[in-house]
C-alpha cells in the first residue's frame, strides 16, 4: 500500500504532478445533504474528516471550504484519481493528506498517521465518475473498450480474466449474486461456449452475447440488459462487497464519540450491508422481552436518517448519477459494548 502524507503540488508517490484537470462535468451527488449530516461532527475543534472513497474530491473540496478548521484524510485505491485530486486540493496545503489505500484499510492508515479516532467518515461507494467516463477503464457497457474494470490498475485480475477462466458454475454464481441476473446460467453457459473459439477482450462482444442470451420480452424492460452483468463483473474484480463488509465495522470503530458516518450506496447489495451494520449498532443489546435496558446495554449508534434517503427530483434530473443513490448516516454515542 503506497501512502503519501500532506501531499504538495498535486503529487502522489510513484506519480507526477498531473497535467490533467478534474473534469468540470463532475458533480458530487447529494453534496448539501451529505455535508449537513456531517456538520455537527466537523464543527468540533480539531475535527478530522476521512473521505474513504475520495474519487475526484467533490465532497472533500466542499467540506474543506465549508469547515475551514478541519483536516482531511482522503483514501482511494485508484492512483489516477489521487493524482487528479491532489492537484484539485493543493491549495489547502497541510490540511490535506491523501493515501493510496482501499477503504477497509482505514484503521491501519489512521494508525500510521498517529491517529486514534476521527470525527467524520464519508463513503461514496461504487464506480467513480472518472472511471465511468474513461472508456479504456472498461466500466461502461455503452461503448466498446477493453474488459478491465479494475478500480486500482496495479491489481492483477481484470474482467477479461474472470470471463476467460471462471467455470460455468462460478460465472453463474457471480452474475446471480452480484448482478441479480435472472438469466445468469444462460449467459454463463454462452460465455464459456464462445470463449472456446476466442477469448473475450473487449466489451462490445460481451454486450452482444448478453443481449442474444436474454429473451426478447426481457430485453424490452429494465434498460440495457448488460447492466447487471457488468455490475457483477466489477464487484467480483474489485472484491467490493467483501471489502465493504469489513470496512463499515472498521470505520465505526475509528469514529470518536459523537463522530458521524455517512454512506452513499448505489445498488441494493451495498445498501443492505450498510443497513444491517448500522441497525445492529442502533439496537439495544438485550433480549426483546426485557422490561428495561441497562445502561451498559444501550445502543452505541444513533441513526440520523429514516431509512435510506434519496436524491430529490431536481437533482435526479440535473445529475443522472444521483438517480440510484441511497444515503444512510449514524452518530457514535459511546464505545461499542
Amino acid at each position: 500500500m503506497t501512502r503519501s502524507h500532506d501531499v504538495p503540488e498535486g503529487r502522489v508517490p510513484g506519480g507526477h504532478a498531473s497535467d490533467r484537470r478534474v473534469p468540470e462535468r463532475h458533480v458530487p451527488v447529494m453534496r448539501e445533504r451529505v455535508l449537513t449530516l456531517l456538520a455537527p461532527a466537523l464543527e468540533q475543534p480539531g475535527a478530522i474528516l476521512v473521505d474513504a472513497t475520495l474519487g475526484l474530491g467533490g465532497h472533500a473540496e466542499e467540506a474543506l471550504v465549508r469547515f475551514p478548521e478541519i483536516r482531511l484524510i482522503g483514501l482511494d485505491r485508484d492512483p489516477e484519481a489521487l493524482r487528479l485530486t491532489a492537484d484539485r486540493l493543493s491549495g489547502f496545503g497541510e490540511r490535506v493528506t491523501l493515501v493510496h489505500a482501499v477503504y477497509d484499510e482505514l484503521p491501519t492508515v489512521l494508525a500510521d498517521l498517529g491517529l486514534a479516532s476521527v470525527q467524520g467518515i464519508l463513503f461514496d461507494l461504487g464506480v467513480s465518475s472518472m472511471q465511468l467516463d474513461e472508456a479504456e477503464r472498461g466500466f461502461a457497457y455503452s461503448q466498446d473498450a477493453p474488459l478491465d474494470m479494475r478500480m486500482d490498475p496495479t491489481e492483477e485480475t481484470t474482467a477479461a480474466d474472470v470471463l476467460n477462466t471462471y467455470s460455468v458454475g462460478d460465472l453463474t454464481r457471480i452474475l446471480r449474486q452480484y448482478g441479480e441476473e435472472k438469466f445468469a446460467s444462460r449467459i454463463a453457459k454462452r460465455i464459456v461456449t464462445e470463449r472456446a473459439d476466442a477469448p473475450f477482450t473487449t466489451s462490445a462482444r460481451l454486450v452482444d452475447l448478453i443481449r442474444e442470451s436474454i429473451p426478447a420480452a426481457a430485453r424490452r424492460t429494465g434498460g440495457n440488459p448488460a447492466k447487471r452483468t457488468f455490475q457483477a463483473l466489477r464487484i467480483e474484480v474489485n472484491g467490493e462487497l467483501e471489502v465493504l463488509q469489513r470496512a463499515i465495522p472498521r470505520a465505526l470503530s475509528s469514529l470518536a464519540v459523537h463522530g458521524r458516518i455517512v454512506v452513499m450506496s448505489y445498488q441494493s447489495l451495498e445498501d443492505r450491508i450498510v443497513k444491517q451494520v448500522l441497525a445492529a449498532g442502533a439496537r439495544p443489546d438485550v433480549p426483546a422481552d426485557l422490561p428495561f435496558i441497562p445502561a451498559d446495554r444501550q445502543p452505541w449508534l444513533r441513526l440520523l436518517t429514516r431509512g435510506a434517503e434519496t436524491a430529490d427530483s431536481e437533482e435526479r434530473e440535473s445529475n443522472p448519477r444521483s438517480a440510484s443513490v441511497r444515503v444512510r448516516a449514524a452518530e457514535r454515542l459511546a464505545v461499542a459494548a
